[in-house]
């Protein structure tokens, strides 16, 4: 179930968000009525970037291999036709 609060819980009601947290589950934190922020557990975050993670450190293998580099607008040419093919 998505749990939403108040950003003003993060400091009144800390122990309560952790034990949420705590489960994998993210809290969405509002301020005057608009998300604000997400709460996350160290591991339930781990998860969302590992993959992300271990791109960027293929990238870093292959970077070191060779030294023929593109320029953004390069990269992401290539990126979109990955994409869209």
């Amino acid at each position: 179930m998505i749990q939403i609060k108040p950003v003003s819980d993060l400091r009144n009601k800390f122990t309560e968000i952790e034990s949420i947290v705590k489960t994998g589950e993210p809290v969405f934190l509002t301020k005057n009525g608009y998300g604000s922020m997400v709460v996350l557990s160290i591991e339930a975050y781990s998860m969302l970037t590992e993959s992300a993670e271990a791109a960027l450190d293929v990238a870093d293998k292959i970077a070191e291999e060779t030294d023929k580099r593109y320029t953004h607008d390069e990269m992401f040419s290539k990126l979109r036709e990955a994409v869209n093919d």
